[in-house]
């Protein structure tokens, strides 16, 4: 694999997205939730459905960046026995059943560690993961995967809060990978009533600082929040809402059917959205 692999997989996404006029769209699973085969068939619908990336989310005890919906499907996917080596081994099987869409493992570093940094990014080559969010390691300490990262030819994306100093912001952005995940809030993840009132000016500082996709995520819970954000950011990213949608019955049905609308919502109008 190339040191950019990928970066370059994301890249192109977020260029295609562009030549369409459109955002791209990046749904979040938990592996494991509610059950390990089960979560693969979520991914696979969702794919299906329309998803232009896909993270995967690694279940971890003390999700610290997660509200309740992620935290119960983390709880659950952990009772599961969803450990980094079953969760690698579903990424793998997804990734023989869809060739092109990138997927990226979003996880915490404690879980990372314990596997043992060398061997989890060679293992994350192996089942053809593209990339890493890790939302509990800082950019100031994050030399040593990004080093990592860099051999094995994965994209490590960091988050970038709206109440981040500018300077921090600029590091971020030029440390980033892929694209830049911007925290449309100060908070946890979770599905919201409405997005946050300077949203939009938080998206415009930063794009003032990089030439990077811009992504945004926590609290987009409706196709009219991703319609809303398609038309400032790059990349419109959706967790709890889908999560949620994944313990019924019908989960593979209703989950493809939301993904469908949302990616519905992400095309811009004519002249819409960021050049």
């Amino acid at each position: 694999m190339s040191a950019c692999r990928g970066s370059m997989a994301l890249e192109s996404v977020f260029r295609a997205a562009r030549s369409e006029g459109r955002a791209v769209l990046i749904p979040y699973l938990t592996l494991g939730h509610p059950t390990l085969e089960r979560s693969l068939t979520l991914a696979s619908s969702v794919i299906e459905a329309g998803a232009d990336v896909l993270e995967l989310g690694i279940p971890f005890s003390d999700p610290l960046a997660d509200g309740p919906a992620i935290q119960h499907a983390t709880q659950t996917a952990l009772e599961q026995g969803a450990s980094v080596a079953a969760c690698l081994n579903l990424a793998a099987r997804l990734r023989a059943r869809h060739e092109k869409t990138p997927l990226l493992f979003m996880g915490y570093l404690n879980p990372i560690l314990a596997y043992g940094l060398e061997r989890f990014c060679d293992a994350c080559v192996s089942a053809g993961v593209d990339g890493l969010i890790v939302p509990d390691m800082p950019p100031e300490e994050g030399g040593a995967i990004e080093v990592r990262c860099r051999a094995a030819g994965l994209a490590l994306v960091y988050l970038l809060a709206p109440n981040t100093p500018e300077e921090r912001a600029r590091m971020i952005c030029s440390r980033s990978r892929g694209y830049v995940y911007l925290v449309s809030v100060a908070g946890t993840t979770g599905a919201r009533d409405r997005l946050p009132p300077g949203l939009s000016g938080f998206v415009e500082r930063v794009r003032g600082l990089t030439d990077r996709p811009l992504a945004v995520g926590f609290g987009i819970s409706t196709p009219e929040h991703a319609a809303a954000v398609a038309r400032i950011a790059d990349g419109v990213i959706v967790g709890s809402a889908v999560v949620r949608r994944c313990e019924s019955e019908t989960a593979e049905s209703d989950v493809a059917s939301f993904v469908s609308t949302l990616r519905a919502a992400v095309g811009r109008p004519a002249g819409g959205g960021p050049a």
